[in-house]
């Protein structure tokens, strides 16, 4: 029998967190909330819970560095697959049972919101879209790779490869890094279409983040700094 974790990772998100949880729960008999370092009662309402697993980051390190302690988390208590979903409310729970069927024949099973239309889907904010497309085409044409969607949150993972990654990034660039080392492994990735949701919701990426043409070359530079780490050349120029 496989043994599934659905994994959440969590900041400032008290609005929503209850209702994921009790939808991924519907799905996924184990379920992880990685609590980075929230201040918003967050806190509160993970801990009044007993039926999920609780991992908690006493200060904000960054999306990335929840996923990472979601990995280690999956590792460490010998799980085969390990799901994650974003907390916001913009992933479907039902969902779920989906990806941990179909990472039987892959390594990583990775969400993308533009490879089908569904109906009701949203309009991505237009920076946001543009981002997305300009990495997921550097992504496709480096590294040999056919996503249609870089940053897609809904995952699911074979854990024992997890144990191979040696990840660094802790902010929202830590996907650019898992694509490369993915590659650079050999690992089996593909995309599960899911549909595209964006709620009427300010998303701070964190700073200087926040200015979109700063956010793309933070990425590049990450995407240059990781591919240079693993020994990879750009399949074209």
């Amino acid at each position: 029998m496989i043994r599934a974790l659905t994994s959440l990772p969590v900041y400032n998100e008290v609005n929503h967190v209850s209702d994921v949880l009790d939808e991924a729960l519907r799905y996924c008999a184990d379920v992880l909330a990685v609590n980075d370092g929230s201040s918003d009662g967050t806190t509160e309402v993970l801990t009044a819970r007993s039926d999920i697993h609780i991992v908690t980051h006493t200060e904000n390190r960054g999306y990335g560095a929840a996923l990472q302690s979601a990995f280690d988390y999956a590792l460490q208590n010998a799980y085969d697959v390990l799901v994650t979903i974003d907390c916001d409310g913009q992933h479907q729970p039902a969902m779920i049972p989906q990806f941990i069927a179909a990472v039987k024949n892959a390594d990583i099973v990775s969400g993308s919101r533009y490879l089908e239309v569904f109906p009701g889907d949203s309009r991505p904010p237009e920076e946001r879209r543009k981002i997305n497309r300009t990495i997921t085409e550097r992504l496709n044409r480096d590294l040999g790779l056919n996503l249609t969607d870089a940053f897609c949150g809904f995952k699911a993972y074979r854990v024992p490869v997890l144990a191979k990654l040696t990840l660094t990034e802790t902010g929202y660039s830590m996907p650019l890094e898992l694509w490369v080392q993915a590659v650079a492994m050999g690992l089996k990735i593909v995309e599960l279409p899911v549909p595209l949701i964006y709620l009427d919701e300010a998303r701070s990426f964190g700073g200087a983040l926040d200015h979109s043409q700063t956010r793309l070359k933070v990425y590049e530079n990450v995407l240059d700094a990781s591919m240079a780490t693993a020994g990879l050349l750009p399949l074209a120029k």
